[in-house]
């Protein structure tokens, strides 16, 4: 497979937000296997003379331009972190092996599983309880000086997969690291969104649970275009927010009876009004059109489900009148609602 790179133009443009500690670690790398990184260094233009300076910093291009040269010269998706290689195609087949599966959760369950069969000197563990994800890791030999670029590598390139597998941005409830704050913190927020927190037992994740049930929208055409540019999945911050949408639709689904103003859901939801408009319209929908689609839903199943009669049926997807209910219900299948219980909805659009 081709790897497209950042071209020329590409590698100064935007904020140089990404830390030299982190270069200075892919060149420690080349220096263990005693090779020379100069070729990775002037790929990227990055110059020699900026990794005896703590405070420089470099693009996100540069940062993609020096690793994705660094893990094929080195034939090692990891740069050296483990103690033995992993070769090129390796993070592909993690992604790979978790595309296919029904739910976030899933997904990351088997990645966290199959990360497991490529190294041994950290494990992944996943965590559900009390409404909230967590994973985290389990350090089984000591990284040394890779340890920082190495915990927070894994962790994002998890992240950013599981981001772009459901499409949607993933809030953080929190982001630990077993060291302290180090002189380059002020980098991390573009590495994770949410509140930070150093010295803890473990580096890892938490997040809301309701994310794990949003189910992957990526196909295997989709993959392979994102493989040849996987790299700026480590920094990518997503804006749209599936869940919102998700969080919506379970309102409405479980209380059908209730009057949802824009007002209530956004309380429900500890959101302006403001913001929930505005977080709706950004994800494409209106509320007014999911209102619409959780009362279709509800009136199909009373349909084909009981032998109400159509007038109340009406009245329990929250209509005034029969009528209204019916010139509605035409404008969502195409047929009237006793035609489309005779015809046990054939034919509906």
């Amino acid at each position: 497979m081709q790897i497209l790179a950042p071209s020329p133009a590409e590698l100064t443009l935007g904020r140089a937000a990404t830390p030299i500690a982190f270069i200075r670690a892919i060149v420690l790398g080349y220096r263990r296997r005693g090779m020379d990184p100069a070729t990775a260094l002037e790929r990227a233009r990055i110059p020699a003379t900026a990794l005896d300076d703590p405070t420089a910093r470099v693009t996100a291009a540069q940062m993609e331009a020096m690793s994705g040269h660094a893990m094929q010269e080195l034939d090692d998706e990891a740069l050296g972190w483990f103690s033995r290689r992993l070769p090129w195609g390796s993070y592909g087949m993690l992604c790979r092996a978790s595309l296919t599966a029904a739910t976030l959760e899933l997904a990351l369950r088997r990645w966290c599983r199959h990360h497991r069969l490529l190294v041994d000197d950290l494990t992944l563990v996943f965590g559900h309880a009390r409404g909230e994800a967590t994973i985290h890791i389990v350090e089984t030999r000591a990284l040394g000086e890779m340890r920082e670029f190495c915990l927070v590598s894994s962790l994002r390139y998890l992240l950013g997969y599981a981001c772009w597998l459901i499409d949607s941005r993933i809030a953080l409830n929190e982001a630990s690291f077993p060291f302290p704050a180090p002189p380059h913190v002020d980098a991390y927020p573009h590495l994770f969104s949410g509140p930070l927190r150093f010295d803890a037992e473990a580096a890892g994740i938490r997040f809301d649970a309701r994310y794990l049930a949003l189910p992957p929208c990526r196909d295997e055409r989709a993959l392979q275009a994102m493989l040849q540019r996987a790299l700026p999945l480590t920094v990518l911050q997503y804006r749209r927010d599936r869940l919102l949408v998700h969080s919506v639709r379970q309102l409405l689904c479980a209380e059908p009876g209730a009057n949802h103003t824009a007002e209530a859901l956004a309380a429900r939801l500890n959101l302006s009004v403001r913001t929930l408009h505005r977080q709706l319209k950004d994800e494409g929908v209106s509320l007014q059109r999911l209102k619409n689609e959780a009362r279709r839903e509800r009136a199909i199943r009373l349909l084909l489900q009981t032998r109400r009669p159509v007038k109340q049926i009406a009245a329990a997807v929250g209509f005034d009148s029969e009528k209204s209910f019916a010139r509605a219900f035409r404008d969502w299948t195409g047929c009237a609602p006793s035609r489309f219980r005779e015809g046990d909805g054939a034919g509906a659009g």
